[in-house]
């Protein structure tokens, strides 16, 4: 049993109200702060600190980001400081099973000991799990923080409908086309159906949330 805690800075570019955390239910961390680069306007990206209106248009015109690491990659010409103080607002949330020790470390806030906390507790059937976990090293404000940058992947034949809609960009129309051809017997099917109302780039994004396990 872990009763070390781990002492991790708050970003001070985000002033968040994070207490409390994502819904019950939702598989994907949420912020009303955390601004997603695949759903975001171009208003939106000239707001951010340290972007030129060449970088916004480069971020636009590259886009789906299907890991964070794309997103990073696009930023490479950035300075370090200006990176990372761009990424505590700009960041595509990260796979809590599958995201790999560099994806973790670009989480505001997260050092190797952290990471290494993250990793130690795979699968994660849910952020409850997460939450549970991360809650032995650090205090509920910091676990409600650090959420909002990671997702648990949604089960498509089971998921709620509260699961579903904490999708980054998935609403109401979309949630019934999610539930509408279950049961899915495999991701194939998932791509054939819901490819009917999107583009291949926003399918792939879609399918990065989902899993039939």
């Amino acid at each position: 049993m872990k009763l070390n805690r781990l002492a991790t800075p708050l970003a001070g570019v985000l002033l968040l109200a994070v207490a409390l955390g994502s819904p019950a239910g939702a598989q994907v961390g949420k912020s009303e702060h955390r601004i997603d680069p695949n759903l975001a306007t171009a208003e939106q990206l000239a707001a951010l600190p340290g972007l030129t209106p060449e970088q916004v248009k480069a971020i636009s015109a590259h886009r789906p980001y299907l890991t964070l690491l794309d997103l990073n990659a696009q930023l490479g010409s950035m300075e370090a400081e200006a990176k990372a103080t761009l990424l505590a607002t700009l960041f595509v949330p990260i796979n809590l099973n599958s995201a790999t020790r560099e994806e973790l470390l670009l989480i505001p806030g997260v050092g190797a000991r952290m990471a290494h906390e993250f990793e130690e507790y795979r699968p994660y059937k849910g952020l409850a799990q997460f939450r549970r976990e991360i809650g032995k090293y650090v205090d509920e404000a910091e676990v409600a923080r650090l959420e909002q940058y990671v997702f648990v992947p949604i089960r498509l034949n089971t998921a709620t409908d509260e699961e579903i809609l904490s999708i980054p960009g998935v609403g109401k129309r979309m949630l019934h086309e999610f539930k509408e051809y279950r049961p899915y017997k495999s991701l194939e099917q998932f791509q054939k159906e819901i490819g009917k109302y999107v583009d291949a780039h926003e399918l792939k994004r879609l399918e990065g949330y989902v899993t039939l396990d």
